[in-house]
């Protein structure tokens, strides 16, 4: 198996894809172990926040090329392609935040990876690209996810010259949130998921999925969607606790219910 996974501490929990001779390769097996990974942390109570990493040279240069070229069969290609959609909605619909923390490349669906986690965060060297059409085949796929977070044009000139960006690129375009020096990546990543992690899980849960269901929705249906929303978080105890300490003027006692 090349994933690993490394609890920061009992809140926080480090996914690592540890295979660097592929520079970390989303191949049909890692795909496999990433999913099994974060199905198995969404369940983990203790477990609030998630950091996404890779080991070696680069975050992720996408699918396995050679794993590619030898499938050969059109169900096969379908079949890899659906998987690596699978992780990716995993991560989207999974009941807890996730962090990429990128150095390197982030290519083609490894940049796809960092567009689908909820924060991103990155070393001020690392490039990002879909570059597919160099190699005769669209990062049709990658588009989906990299297309929610940068506009139109953005999208489109990373997608038609296959050419990569910098990281205050793509922090300008919206892709990550921030990047900072090599040194300081890891305690600035730590130190927004320290944060997170802080909150009532229950409220996040909450918030994290109707995020994404009501950015598909036009505007009337979506505020008519939260505001149930809403109205079912306002009678969890963590809502009413939240309320009583702010007023108090005291921390709150989450209890996740």
């Amino acid at each position: 198996m090349n994933i690993r996974t490394i609890n920061y501490n009992k809140d926080i929990a480090r996914v690592i894809i540890n295979d660097p001779k592929t520079y970390n390769s989303l191949s049909s097996e890692n795909l496999n172990d990433l999913i099994s990974t974060f199905k198995k942390l969404d369940k983990d109570k203790k477990v609030k926040v998630i950091i996404l990493e890779g080991a070696g040279k680069g975050f992720s240069a996408g699918h396995n090329l050679k794993e590619v070229k030898n499938l050969k069969k059109k169900d096969k290609y379908n079949k890899l392609f659906n998987l690596c959609s699978k992780l990716m909605l995993h991560i989207v619909e999974g009941r807890k935040p996730v962090i990429a923390k990128v150095h390197g490349a982030a290519y083609a669906a490894g940049c796809q990876l960092v567009a689908s986690c909820d924060l991103a965060y990155s070393t001020k060297d690392a490039i990002f690209a879909t570059p597919g059409v160099n190699i005769g085949l669209f990062c049709s796929t990658p588009m989906v996810a990299v297309s929610r977070k940068i506009n139109k044009k953005h999208m489109m000139k990373m997608l038609l010259t296959g050419e990569p960006i910098r990281a205050n690129y793509a922090k300008e375009i919206g892709l990550i949130n921030d990047c900072f020096t090599k040194s300081k990546l890891n305690s600035e990543v730590f130190k927004i998921a320290k944060k997170i992690s802080t909150k009532s899980n229950l409220t996040i849960k909450i918030g994290k999925q109707a995020f994404y269901k009501q950015l598909e929705m036009p505007l009337k249906k979506a505020y008519s969607y939260t505001s149930k929303v809403m109205t079912t978080n306002m009678m969890a105890m963590d809502a009413k606790e939240g309320i009583s300490a702010f007023l108090e003027k005291r921390k709150p006692i989450w209890k996740n219910k």
